[in-house]
């Protein structure tokens, strides 16, 4: 996303590409590759034409601008931020196909365990900034268990080794006394080591400022048309892909 962000800007002779970054950027945090975005916040010196309209002339499809705020100078979208809230989207049928089932009950009791405030240096490979106080929702929408965690802020990897541990422990794979070695203030051995879950289920659902943003309503508009082609497409070939397993 940065590198077609500045590729934009370039564009519109708002950052000269023999620099590292265009003056007074900042972001609201990296995602991992595969990860999908709602609310990624970004911010750079701009004059007022520049909204997310004219933005998006410069960009490619899967990466729109919907809405923008003035801030002061001193704005730094990393640490202004004061909350991010992350949903993963967890396949877990109650009857599946092929591997064991998540008992919900199971799960949910993990979540409660790893809810709070914790070091949750066993989850992350940062060495420092592990210690979070987590918020976590799970709620089950059809095939899917949706888990909602926010905080202040995430090390890496640390929301998709979370999903990693709730699974584990709904299909029984891990005990529910998993939680408690994992908040430990030990390492894990390496046989024990939880990584991360896939990346395309989770989305940076919101990242909350002390800012009013303004919808540019055209922007949304066209955003929406992008993604509501992509998801015809995925739709298509999962109906696809399911008749070919099916057939098999």
């Amino acid at each position: 996303m940065e590198d077609a962000l500045f590729d934009a800007l370039v564009g519109l002779d708002l950052h000269d590409p023999d620099d590292a970054k265009p003056p007074g950027y900042s972001a609201a945090g990296r995602t991992d590759a595969g990860v999908s975005a709602l609310a990624q916040t970004v911010a750079f010196e701009a004059p007022a034409w520049c909204g997310p309209s004219a933005l998006n002339g410069g960009l490619p499809g899967p990466v729109r601008a919907w809405a923008a705020a003035d801030v002061p100078p001193d704005f730094h979208a990393t640490h202004d931020a004061l909350q991010r809230t992350y949903v993963y989207h967890l396949h877990a049928p109650r009857r599946p196909k092929r591997g064991p089932a998540v008992d919900d009950d199971r799960l949910l009791a993990a979540a409660t365990g790893l809810a709070g405030e914790h070091d949750f240096h066993n989850l992350t490979p940062d060495v420092e900034g592990s210690a979070r106080d987590l918020s976590i929702d799970v709620a089950r929408d059809g095939d899917f268990l949706v888990v909602t965690v926010s905080a202040g802020g995430f090390p890496r990897h640390l929301v998709r080794r979370l999903v990693t541990l709730l699974a584990d422990v709904g299909t029984g794979e891990r005990d529910l006394e998993a939680v408690g070695r994992v908040l430990d203030s030990e390492p894990l051995p390496g046989h024990e080591g939880i990584e991360p879950a896939p990346a395309y289920p989770l989305v940076l659902a919101s990242v909350e400022y002390d800012v009013d943003f303004e919808v540019d309503p055209d922007a949304v508009e066209a955003t929406r048309a992008v993604f509501e082609a992509d998801r015809v497409e995925h739709l298509t070939r999962s109906r696809v892909a399911g008749l070919v397993a099916d057939g098999l």
